[in-house]
């Protein structure tokens, strides 16, 4: 029934003893990162330059990486190309507004994410707890849905019926909003600060919408409607 939603409490952001690895040049972000991710439970390792980073990334297994978009590598090490899928760690990059044009094709829904800068230490925490999800497969009791939308948190995959979605990152992140929230109308301030951090034009969320929309009601009945003037929910339009 579309009106039956499941949904799984969320849990604080908090580190099992994974291994992560900081790759940042600015000291003070290194040890804000460093200090802030080593009291939520994680071990730290760092790096201060895209060489360092990728040697370190070739010598010792990570459960996530953390690397400023901004240094060298940052595409490489998205793509993988130097390393066996099974040794790629989970990705999240730190990258300014204008970095993500040419990061974000990098990105897949799986194993790879951003946060955009000034960083937000809440949004860094929660964007790695999704990423390790997979690693703490005893937590998920639960799978958010709606009718035959489902979505899994912990390898950040969404399908519809049979047919899996193939969602960027913030497509993710606003299907799940939308998805936690279902028949209730979010304004596009809402939106904005759930899944970039801070509030964009009118243009940008009307695009991501547009984006969402299409790979998700290409069967009927369509789950996503714009309330105008007000802004966009998720459900059954005939309920």
């Amino acid at each position: 029934m579309y009106g039956n939603l499941i949904e799984q409490k969320p849990s604080p952001p908090r580190g099992d003893g994974q291994h992560l690895l900081v790759v940042v040049d600015d000291p003070r972000e290194t040890e804000l990162l460093a200090t802030t991710l080593g009291l939520a439970g994680y071990r730290v390792g760092t790096a201060g330059s895209g060489a360092e980073g990728m040697a370190r990334v070739a010598q010792h297994r990570f459960d996530l990486v953390v690397w400023d978009a901004g240094l060298p590598n940052a595409e490489a090490l998205a793509r993988g190309r130097r390393m066996a899928p099974a040794d790629r760690p989970p990705l999240l990059f730190l990258a300014t507004c204008d970095s993500l044009q040419t990061l974000v094709p990098e990105l897949g829904p799986e194993r790879a994410d951003y946060v955009t800068k000034p960083l937000r230490i809440a949004e860094v925490l929660v964007r790695v707890q999704v990423l390790l999800g997979d690693s703490r497969p005893s937590r998920r009791t639960d799978v958010p849905c709606y009718g035959d939308l489902l979505l899994d948190d912990a390898a950040c995959r969404a399908r519809r019926g049979p047919r899996p979605l193939d969602l960027t990152p913030a497509e993710y992140r606003l299907l799940r909003h939308l998805l936690a929230n279902a028949e209730h109308v979010l304004s596009k301030e809402q939106i904005c600060r759930y899944v970039w951090g801070d509030f964009r034009g009118d243009q940008a969320i009307e695009k991501l919408v547009s984006r969402l929309r299409r790979k998700v009601d290409q069967e009927e009945p369509a789950l996503i409607h714009t309330r105008r003037g007000f802004g966009y929910w998720l459900g059954c339009a005939d309920r």
